[in-house]
């Protein structure tokens, strides 16, 4: 069955449009208070817990959110800002029935949206969301007064989820005399990155920590890592680490300014796991992930697959081969015997052991990684054009293959989130892949 309102991460558009209004909001939370109710209300009251990150829409949706589970007889914890995954962590330390998290990850400001999490701290399964769905299309029935859902606030929320994030640090290790630069995307970060990182022993240069309900995403973080770039080349820090606005996301910067994305950081925690002697199953990465990364795991004797492009894919095809580790060049970096879920934070912590047990640098790992130029191109398209079957896009991606041939790829794909085409093309030589990429960019009508 076609979800109507859910994409790959939620459910998510611009404030104010539909389906980002208070009314609907309201109503998706009566409609999932409900399904909530009927598939795990044996044990008591349903309780479910909302975070957002710092966009200023996010005060109206949370109370539209708090409202309409209130009136579904659901019980809520109000927990503020706060990272997707801490969320998801939140949720299954408190024993919760499920998680909702207010945000649009690293969109602009304008957007926003509402993903939700089970009791296990995962990704709610089509099912359920099928289920929420159905349940929008029938009457609004307030619970009576009697049986309302009561809602409170966790105060010590961003205190337990930083000793969470501690925790997935090796004991044995620290982070003393290493100088980082975070980069917090004016996010739902801001008042928790720097301290796990300053408490583990860093001296810590925070930027992108002053958020002001309109400024997430907007020239900081994972998605725009210039700035944290130049911050780190200006003050000699060893490391640059850039989350986006909900932290699920990771990129990171060494001290002469190169920027490694999530492929090839989930090739240096795998290898480096590889030589400290522990069991490496297999890693998943997506459709997107570099040649030169699918190579590297070869090498490494480690099993490599690629899943559709989203955690949410990445993650069901680790569970599903029951492996532990999985990624996506954007960021989104799984380890699941640290977390349910990809979690910014966690993964520095983890790269960042390889550096402090090695004593080597990010770059010197990877010295045996070189990777093929990848050129990607967002195009906006009109929502009623047909891109699969028009013709013309498939005679110029026939030609573009030709070219390529062995030695590069071609990738089209749709966002799940917004009306945009993104084209990726691998090849051996950046002019190449441009050229192939923009061929295709040109064919899509305006």
């Amino acid at each position: 069955m076609t979800k109507k309102y859910f994409g790959t991460d939620g459910i998510r558009g611009e404030v104010g449009e539909f389906p980002i209004t208070p009314d609907f909001v309201m109503r998706l939370g009566y409609a999932a208070g409900k399904v909530f109710t009927k598939q795990w209300g044996g044990h008591g009251r349903p309780t479910v817990l909302i975070g957002k990150d710092t966009r200023i829409s996010g005060y109206m949706l949370e109370s539209a959110l708090e409202a309409g589970f209130a009136s579904a007889g659901v019980d809520v914890v109000l927990c503020g800002p706060m990272p997707t995954p801490g969320v998801a962590y939140l949720t299954t330390a408190l024993r919760l029935t499920a998680g909702v998290v207010i945000s649009a990850s690293h969109n602009p400001y304008q957007d926003n949206g509402i993903k939700f999490f089970s009791a296990l701290g995962d990704k709610l399964p089509d099912a359920i969301e099928i289920q929420i769905e159905e349940m929008l299309d029938e009457p609004f029935q307030c619970a009576t007064s009697i049986d309302m859902g009561k809602v409170r606030r966790l105060d010590d929320a961003a205190g337990r989820y930083i000793e969470f994030c501690k925790s997935t640090f090796p004991n044995q290790l620290d982070l003393h005399q290493l100088k980082l630069v975070v980069d917090c995307a004016n996010g739902a970060s801001y008042h928790i990155a720097p301290n796990v990182f300053h408490e583990l022993g860093a001296d810590v240069i925070a930027i992108g920590n002053q958020p002001n309900g309109i400024n997430i995403n907007d020239g900081y973080g994972a998605t725009s890592p210039q700035a944290c770039m130049d911050r780190v080349i200006e003050t000699q820090a060893d490391y640059g680490i850039a989350l986006d606005g909900d932290a699920d996301r990771l990129q990171m910067i060494d001290a002469q300014g190169r920027l490694f994305n999530g492929d090839e950081l989930l090739y240096l925690v795998a290898k480096d796991r590889i030589e400290s002697g522990k069991e490496v199953r297999g890693a998943v990465g997506t459709l997107m992930t570099n040649i030169a990364i699918e190579k590297g795991f070869k090498n490494l004797g480690i099993p490599f697959e690629r899943a559709a492009v989203g955690d949410r894919y990445v993650l069901e095809k680790l569970k599903a081969n029951g492996w532990m580790m999985g990624g996506e060049g954007s960021g989104h970096l799984i380890f699941l015997d640290q977390h349910t879920t990809g979690d910014g934070i966690v993964a520095a912590l983890q790269v960042l052991a390889t550096v402090r047990r090695s004593h080597i640098s990010i770059s010197e790992r990877l010295a045996d990684i070189q990777l093929f130029p990848q050129v990607l191109i967002n195009i906006r398209y009109k929502k009623e054009y047909e891109w699969k079957t028009d013709p013309a896009l498939i005679d110029i991606q026939e030609t573009v293959q030709k070219e390529l041939a062995e030695n590069g790829r071609l990738l089209i794909r749709a966002s799940g989130t917004e009306p945009v085409l993104r084209v990726m093309v691998e090849a051996k030589t950046q002019e190449l892949a441009q050229r192939c990429a923009q061929q295709i960019a040109d064919r899509v009508p305006a």
